[in-house]
């Protein structure tokens, strides 16, 4: 778990990095506030008592997702190289994790260091957030907090079957989901049946939607774009502004998205590690 001291050191290198380069770092700030202590997933580079590097890694099934800064002052000294090498370390203690590398789109520093390690591009993601749209509360379609058992084990199913995750991965991921209770999880029902899953963090005034699914074989009935506004609506008469993030290759989610009042504002590019 790190301190409130650490987050807020994270927080005011992630501002001076940001207004230098001009973009957005995706930090994942809810994952920072919910460590597992049992695990080392942040890694520090101090000068002088001041936080000046930093990198983070976050798990998603067999996945580990590094996103890491420096300080415009200190680059071209190696702290990343180094950062990034004790993280690669401590995740190849886990068998057949893939790596990804996050950086923003925009960010030059980043793909000057990504051009000197052995990776190849994987994916582009957009960051999308609400902007206008009309929201129908359609009662065909209902959303409810996921609470028991059988509702567990509907989300591992529907991780299997949208999201490519095997069963265990599924099961372990959602599992620290739950004992981590950072984010809300709710279960989207139609006629009586589940029919997908989403889950909502409410973060430093923001709602970020994740884990969106929606049975394969209940997909093109409208199910998604009918519980996706209802979240929206509930979010936004909170007075949250209301995010996602969906990856540039998936244009029938993409669409859907935009299709509900959703615009891209910022992009981040993933790098598979090859070592």
């Amino acid at each position: 778990m790190l301190t409130k001291e650490q987050l807020q050191q994270v927080k005011e290198l992630q501002t001076v990095c940001e207004k230098v380069g001009g973009f957005q770092l995706k930090l994942n700030e809810d994952m920072l506030e919910t460590r597992n202590e049992e695990s080392k997933e942040d890694f520090f580079h101090y000068e002088d008592g001041r936080l000046v590097g930093f990198l983070g890694c976050y798990g998603f099934g067999n996945k580990v997702e590094m996103t890491g800064m420096v300080h415009p002052d200190y680059r071209r000294k190696g702290i990343f190289k180094k950062l990034f090498g004790a993280a690669v370390a401590e995740v190849k203690k886990q068998e057949n994790t893939t790596i990804l590398l996050n950086a923003p789109s925009t960010s030059q520093s980043a793909k000057k260091f990504l051009n000197r390690i052995p990776c190849t591009f994987e994916v582009a993601e957009y960051q999308m957030k609400w902007e206008a749209g009309e929201l129908h509360d359609d009662p065909s379609v209902t959303i409810r907090p996921s609470t028991s058992q059988e509702d567990f084990e509907a989300e591992i199913q529907l991780e299997v079957a949208c999201f490519g995750f095997t069963e265990q991965e599924a099961r372990n991921f959602n599992q620290r989901m739950k004992e981590l209770n950072s984010e809300d999880m709710f279960i989207i029902e139609t006629e009586g049946q589940t029919a997908g899953k989403i889950r909502v963090s409410e973060t430093n005034g923001e709602a970020w939607i994740y884990g969106f699914a929606v049975s394969p074989e209940l997909q093109g009935k409208g199910i998604g774009r009918k519980a996706l506004s209802k979240v929206v609506k509930i979010e936004t008469e909170k007075g949250l502004p209301v995010f996602l993030e969906v990856e540039a290759r998936n244009a029938h989610a993409l669409k859907l998205y935009e299709s509900c009042g959703f615009r891209s504002y910022h992009s981040q590019d993933y790098y598979r590690y090859l070592e």
